[in-house]
């Protein structure tokens, strides 16, 4: 029977991707999955080939992707306005914010970009590149495959001074996160499902500190949601005034597998932010996080729903925005 299940997953997937696209008629509707089968047959073979030729060179290829496809589409929609590099150092890129975007995720698109524009110049989209790549480096940690949609065209501003305020904190309640994606077309449910990107990847100690050090201003307290292992294994890696951007583990069972494992976690008090532990304390969403620590493909088919509707966040089709030539500079 679980042989069944698991061959079955891929159409399933299918399904709710086709589901996720008929819902409403959307402002984005000229984005579809065969955009490029005339101008550009085989980029999405492309840049698979490029992100897989990236991972054989660090392993945060993956986590760097995913954040980078994350980040961007937050700010502004997904227009790879966070590729923008100037030497002001006033783009969206240089905030506070996205300082600690790590540089392989960025170098991913680009490498990609380079590749694409060898075989089909001036005609995909940084923006597309990076939906896709953001895609790949799920199937390669393990998590779910599914069909991306595309005609995005790229921004034509960046700017760092947008993006401050406008990224989930680490420390939000649930009701701060449940109104942060509700503003970004998203449900709470996509939002426990886009928090399960937290299964791989790294942080930095920086922002565990408060849990886990003088909780609440408290001398020697630490979040009374922790599971006290947990903690002991934070303050191992994360001891007091050491370098803040020493990293750690987002998941520590099992941080380069895309999984549920993120879920479990959750409930066993080892989520790494106050923003993870809340899905579990919370009764509101707890119920999401149990289905999702006890069912792998439920878990996979929300992350796949709100991936999509995430990546049709803001965009820019038709004859808004460019093509850029250089992800990292406009035209």
């Amino acid at each position: 029977m679980e042989k069944w299940k698991m061959k079955r997953l891929p159409w399933l997937l299918l399904l709710v991707v086709v589901m996720v696209s008929m819902e409403t008629e959307r402002a984005d509707a000229q984005l579809r999955t065969d955009f490029y089968k005339s101008s550009c047959p085989n980029v999405e073979a492309i840049v698979k080939q490029a992100v897989q030729d990236k991972l054989k060179k660090t392993v945060v290829t993956i986590p760097a992707t995913l954040r980078v496809f994350f980040h961007d589409c937050i700010i502004q929609g997904c227009d790879a306005s966070v590729m923008i590099a100037n030497a002001r150092g006033d783009a969206e890129k240089d905030a506070p914010d996205n300082l600690s975007l790590p540089g392989d995720g960025f170098d991913t698109v680009i490498q990609a970009k380079k590749a694409v524009e060898a075989q089909c110049p001036g005609v995909v989209s940084c923006a597309d590149i990076l939906a896709i790549a953001a895609r790949d480096v799920v199937v390669l940690a393990g998590g779910p495959n599914f069909p991306v949609e595309l005609g995005r065209r790229d921004g034509l501003t960046s700017q760092a001074s947008v993006v401050a305020g406008h990224l989930p904190s680490p420390d939000s309640d649930l009701d701060g996160l449940i109104s942060f994606f509700r503003e970004h077309q998203l449900t709470a449910k996509d939002m426990a499902a886009l928090s399960g990107a937290h299964t791989i990847g790294f942080s930095h100690c920086a922002p565990v500190f408060g849990r886990i050090y003088d909780f609440k201003n408290t001398p020697g307290a630490v979040d009374p949601t922790m599971d006290p292992a947990f903690v002991a294994e934070i303050q191992r890696v994360c001891p007091r005034n050491v370098d803040p951007t020493i990293a750690i583990n987002m998941d520590i069972n099992t941080p380069l597998v895309f999984d549920n494992v993120y879920y479990k976690n959750l409930a066993a008090g080892r989520g790494l932010f106050t923003s993870d532990q809340v899905l579990f304390t919370d009764t509101r969403s707890r119920p999401t996080v149990e289905l999702f620590a006890a069912n792998q493909t439920e878990f996979f088919q929300a992350f796949v729903v709100a991936m999509v509707r995430l990546g049709r966040f803001g965009v820019k089709t038709g004859t808004e925005g460019e093509i850029r030539r250089d992800c990292t500079t406009f035209n």
